[in-house]
């Protein structure tokens, strides 16, 4: 029996919120598969779990008790978060006492503290840096004075970018809302700790000596990007942000390695979950701007069916530039893209939609 894609790889590097959780529920069946990845593999040859996040509003501590409460089994030192990684980044470029204020939670400040800085709240106190990081009491006071600080030539960093934040009532406005607000206001932008940035994934690296990472997430322009960004190989799960018509329309820079429902496709062979696994479905072009899906098989999974179309898909749009519709062709090829479709949130960046009959 070949070895599963996770017994490939020495590390995981691990999102959360979207591949572990969805707010305050556990994705079904996560931990489940991470205990038997460990139970196939066995010992000392298990893949080290390492947990990545780009919310920088907790301490390790913290990230590690909520996932445990999920049914994890998760140490702090497995934690890997964008507030470690901002605070090292500054360390890295400022000496050793250097005052930085900071946009964020109390976690965030010690991490600064911890990195040999001194966090400040107030632009009279000369930072020589800021740090940003997502934080629900952010306000206008906080933002001004970081403002000042900015314009008075302190270095800023932010610990992500990440426009949204997911939530129990939908996607809220996240951390690189607020940084959005400061490049407003101070013509500045900052560097970048967390995904897709390499920071994060350096910092999490760092944790041991390892030949073969693999890089697990739900959202193609964080997880999947830094993990493209540094080399890595990578697999999308797409139990989060990110849908199946936003796979087909990711740029070079985006594109996923392997493909999954969920973690379980961890324990699948890797030639199984590869972007290109054959399948009995196919793609073609008719014309400049619509590729045709068909089905040779009466029923087939719909994440069984991207894995084998998108390398088509990406080329048909690296070839035409979109925008594209995507069009089934008989029952097997319409059911399979009505499940692609049925959880999307946006028309993938305008750059492919679908036209199933019935839908106008």
């Amino acid at each position: 029996m070949p070895d599963s894609l996770g017994s490939d790889h020495d590390v995981l590097l691990l999102d959360l919120d979207g591949t572990l959780y969805t707010g305050a529920t556990a994705v079904p069946h996560a931990a489940e598969s991470l205990r038997s990845l460990a139970d196939e593999v066995g010992g000392n040859r298990s893949p080290r779990l390492l947990y990545v996040t780009n919310n920088a509003s907790r301490a390790p501590t913290d990230v590690a008790a909520h996932l445990v409460g999920f049914g994890f089994t998760v140490d702090a030192g497995d934690v890997v978060t964008s507030a470690q990684a901002a605070a090292r980044l500054i360390a890295s470029r400022l000496p050793a006492g250097s005052r930085v204020l900071v946009v964020g939670t109390e976690a965030l400040a010690e991490h600064v503290a911890q990195a040999g800085l001194v966090p400040v709240r107030d632009a009279s106190a000369q930072p020589a840096a800021v740090v940003q990081g997502h934080s629900p009491h952010t306000d206008w006071h906080i933002l001004a004075e970081a403002a000042l600080a900015i314009r008075g030539g302190a270095l800023w960093v932010a610990a992500n970018r990440d426009t949204t934040l997911p939530s129990d009532r939908g996607l809220l406005p996240g951390n690189g809302a607020m940084v959005a607000a400061l490049e407003a206001a101070t013509s500045a932008s900052p560097l970048v700790a967390g995904k897709p940035e390499k920071a994060i994934f350096h910092d999490a690296l760092a944790r041991g000596s390892f030949r073969c990472p693999l890089v697990v997430g739900d959202r193609l322009d964080t997880d999947i990007a830094g993990a493209q960004a540094l080399g890595l190989p990578s697999l999308y799960v797409g139990t989060g942000v990110s849908q199946p018509l936003d796979v087909l329309a990711a740029p070079p820079g985006s594109r996923p390695d392997h493909l999954g429902a969920a973690l379980r496709a961890l324990l699948e062979p890797a030639s199984t979950t590869r972007a290109g696994a054959a399948a009995p479905i196919a793609a073609s072009s008719a014309d400049g701007a619509t590729l045709i899906i068909t089905a040779s098989a009466a029923r087939i999974d719909p994440i069984v069916a991207l894995r084998a179309i998108a390398p088509t898909a990406w080329e048909f749009l690296d070839r035409v530039g979109g925008p594209v519709t995507v069009r089934p062709e008989g029952p097997a090829a319409e059911s399979v893209v009505r499940q692609w479709t049925a959880r999307a949130r946006s028309s993938a960046c305008g750059r492919i939609s679908a036209s199933v009959s019935g839908d106008e």
